[in-house]
Order: structure tokens, then sequence, then C-alpha cells
């Protein structure tokens, strides 16, 4: 196969972000995450801090009331005042997310790239949890926040990954076993020995 393309899912405190750089770094592959905030900016014109407001976020009635005014998935043009939108950020994303499916290898980290591309055939994708506690104690040591902090963004951020996953895949799961390849606990098997099955699994699969 020409090239191919990983997507990892991950809820917070599990290791996934960590997990899938070097994934990539030991494939020699580009991860793509927060970058693909910049490649929207340049491929819009509009500018990357104001895309980053909205990355993964939905703001209930203002999202609803921009999908209604256009023919989802498509994107506004430049010219209009909602161009900056939860829904044109997630459509420019998508575009580039499918781009890079098509022209070349890398980790794909979150955006649903493994809804995006679930009809791609160069695509193995990968959900990597832990325990709660065990996520609680990783976000503690990474962020230097005490226990109840560290669980409140835990709780906080892997709600709003699943509400992003729901709106845009029209009611999907984000934790459904079967949207993946692969589920990860990475706990119990560790970090390390994650990243040596995905490489398995996908040189198996694809390779």
């Amino acid at each position: 196969m020409d090239n191919y393309v990983i997507t990892i899912a991950r809820g917070f405190g599990s290791g996934g972000k960590m997990i899938g750089e070097q994934v990539a770094k030991e494939l020699g592959i580009p991860c793509y995450e927060y970058q693909l905030l910049k490649m929207a900016s340049d491929q819009s014109g509009i500018h990357e801090s104001l895309f980053a407001r909205v990355d993964e976020k939905l703001r209930g009635s203002y999202v609803v009331n921009q999908l209604k005014k256009i023919p989802y998935p498509t994107t506004i043009t430049p010219a209009s005042s909602a161009f900056i939108s939860d829904i044109n950020l997630f459509n420019i994303q998508s575009d580039i997310i499918r781009e890079l499916a098509k022209t070349e290898s890398c980790v794909i980290i979150g955006k649903c790239a493994d809804y995006i591309l679930r009809s791609y055939p160069n695509v193995v994708s990968f959900y990597i949890q832990a325990p709660k506690e065990v996520c609680v104690e990783t976000v503690m040591e990474k962020m230097h926040v005490g226990k109840s902090e560290a669980a409140r963004l835990i709780a906080r951020t892997d709600k709003y990954r699943s509400d992003y996953y729901k709106f845009y895949t029209g009611g999907g799961k984000w934790t459904d076993s079967t949207n993946y390849d692969l589920v990860l606990n990475s706990y119990r098997i560790g970090w390390e020995n994650c990243v040596e099955l995905i490489k398995s699994y996908t040189k198996l699969k694809l390779l």
C-alpha cells in the first residue's frame, strides 16, 4: 500500500496522545493534531487563533442555528459572517484529513478521524483508554494539579470529546469499540506495548 493512516482516539489522561506521537516517531511519519488548525488556517485564509477558539467545542444553540443555515457538510464561503464557525472548522479539517489519507502516511489524533476516514481501506483506528484513577494520577503529575482538579478536567474534557463526536457523526458514540480496529487499555499493557501493538497491527492489516 502506497500510504496509510493511523487514527488515535483517547480518553484524557490515558496517554493516547503520547502513544500516537511515539508511533509516528518510530515509523518515521508525521503526527497531526493541533497542526490541523494551522493547516485549516492556511487553506481558508482565516487566522489560526480564531479557529483555535472553536476547536473541538460545541456551543449549543449557536451551532444548531448555524447548522440550519447551511447544507451540511458544505463549507460557507469567506464572505459569510459565519465562516469562522464550529462547523466550518470541522468541514475544513475533514477535507484536510481526507487529502492526507490520499497522499501521505501519518498518525492523526482526535478530530473524529476514525469516522471521517471510515470508508478508506488504508486506515487503521485505535481507541486508547485507562481506568479513571490512573488517568487522574497521570493528569495530576502532568499538569501539577490536585486530585479533585484532575478529576474535574478529565470529566470536562471527556464530555466535550464525547459531545463533539456525537454531534459531527450524527449520533455516534465516541467510546463504542466497534468504531475502532482495536481498543487498548494503556494501564494494563503499558504505553510502550501500546506503541508496539499499534505498529504490529498496522503492519498486519496494511503493510
